[in-house]
């Protein structure tokens, strides 16, 4: 139907009277326009931007072929430097300590951090734990501002945060949402309590502050879900509880002493549930139990289901390791379990695993400057098999090799690695070449020493 030019008039000049931004309140007088400017004026000279330096020996292919090395010998290694950014937090300014990422700073060779006033800072790497990807640096103490630290427990779903980190490495931003969940875990693999946001993460903000309406620090941005590679609102930060109760023990011991109860488990389906008389699948069931472990001593047995640990529900096997590797060593426990359909109460305690080492030179004189670990039960329960490197010493033809703390040695040559047992003693496994297969975070790669 078509308009009359009256209607259309009387149209006009209704929006010519109506102000463009009627949806916003005017300022009362006198007082001023609410905004988080304030807060992140105090909160933005703690957080710092940091950048990393990692040499990665590297080959030219045609040096790798076995003809070329028979021909020619050894091919020569190169070295190529990858550099990566990220974010961090100072949450002590009398001795420097900056916490953020086990992702951003694991196994690098140089750590710089730049402060808010533009000084780059040579950090020293205090420790990490890739369980929980939580890294300690510490700078040089001298004008810095520390962050306070707010109690992450009391977060609730609805309560704005703010995100603040050196994204794409532009300089520092902000941004802002709130928390959409608590206690998000089965993000993966390790030790899982996040917070999740649909305040932006971006690449480089990894690291940074997840602060509340106060200023304080209530978690550590560490990652995000997105399909297409974009911020889709699905943010994700350790919270400051994890976080500052790891970096206790990084500080004390250079690494986190995580003990566990000795049992292995697995998730309930429904024909399991059925199988043992089960309502639901809640809970998770005992696959094994150690010899002499806590578990064992508690009188746990095969086909029994833990439902919760000090009345805290547990849903599935990856809380129950997240519940058990969050428990400080000598923690006691009550375990709820279930056992032919009869509930009952039992004591534990949380004991370091009793895993067999072995100096790596023993089993090759290549491999001197490491050691040699077997996998924990949780490492195993995710498929993995062979042994942990750890304490790979920077001199070492290891590291030189590419080799870092954490790697795991799945096969040595071209036989698989059992453990430590397996392994030789004799100081030498034979060959011009040890060629090592190599698993670290979900991807499977040959080091050649």
């Amino acid at each position: 139907m078509p308009i009359s030019p009256r209607t259309l008039a009387t149209a006009l000049a209704l929006t010519l009277a109506t102000p463009a931004f009627a949806g916003i309140p005017p300022a009362v007088e006198g007082q001023p326009i609410p905004s988080l400017a304030p807060m992140l004026a105090k909160v933005t000279p703690a957080v710092v931007n940091i950048s990393t330096k990692t040499r990665v020996r590297a080959r030219a292919g045609y040096a790798e072929d076995p003809l070329f090395t028979q021909l020619f010998g050894q091919g020569v290694p190169r070295e190529r430097v990858e550099q990566s950014l990220g974010s961090g937090v100072v949450v002590d300014a009398a001795k420097g300590y900056v916490l953020t990422n086990n992702h951003v700073v694991g196994g690098a060779d140089d750590i710089t951090v730049t402060l808010q006033d533009g000084r780059d800072l040579k950090a020293k790497l205090i420790g990490t734990d890739p369980d929980t990807d939580v890294a300690v640096l510490q700078i040089p103490a001298e004008g810095l501002q520390a962050m306070p630290i707010a109690d992450s427990a009391q977060l609730r779903v609805g309560d704005f945060v703010v995100a603040v980190g050196d994204p794409f490495g532009l300089g520092q931003t902000a941004t802002s949402g709130m928390v959409s969940a608590v206690n998000r875990t089965g993000l993966g693999k390790g030790i899982q309590n996040f917070i999740q946001t649909d305040a932006s993460i971006n690449p480089g903000n990894s690291g940074g502050a997840l602060v509340n309406l106060r200023g304080e620090l209530v978690g550590i941005n560490s990652m995000i879900f997105t399909p297409s590679g974009g911020n889709v609102g699905i943010g994700f930060a350790i919270p400051t509880d994890l976080a500052t109760s790891v970096m206790k023990q990084l500080l004390a011991y250079g690494k986190v002493r995580r003990g566990n109860l000795g049992v292995e488990v697995q998730d309930i389906t429904p024909r399991i549930a059925k199988a043992l008389g089960l309502k639901d699948t809640n809970g998770a069931v005992v696959t094994g139990v150690t010899g002499g472990s806590p578990a064992d001593s508690a009188g746990l047995q095969t086909g029994d289901v833990l439902t919760a640990i000090d009345g805290k529900p547990v849903r599935s096997a990856q809380e129950l390791r997240n519940t058990e590797g969050l428990l400080p060593l000598g923690a006691k426990v009550k375990l709820s379990v279930q056992r032919e359909g009869a509930p009952r109460e039992v004591l534990a305690s949380i004991e370091a695993s009793k895993l067999a080492t072995v100096d790596g030179a023993k089993v090759d004189a290549r491999l001197a400057g490491t050691v040699l670990t077997d996998l924990t039960p949780e490492q195993k329960q995710q498929g993995l098999y062979g042994v942990a490197l750890s304490n790979v010493r920077q001199a070492s033809a290891a590291y030189q090799a590419g080799l870092r703390d954490g790697d795991v040695v799945a096969a040595i040559g071209q036989r698989r690695v059992p453990g430590v047992k397996g392994l030789p003693t004799t100081g030498t496994l034979g060959g011009r070449q040890l060629l090592l297969t190599i698993v670290r975070d979900d991807a499977v790669y040959y080091a050649v020493l």
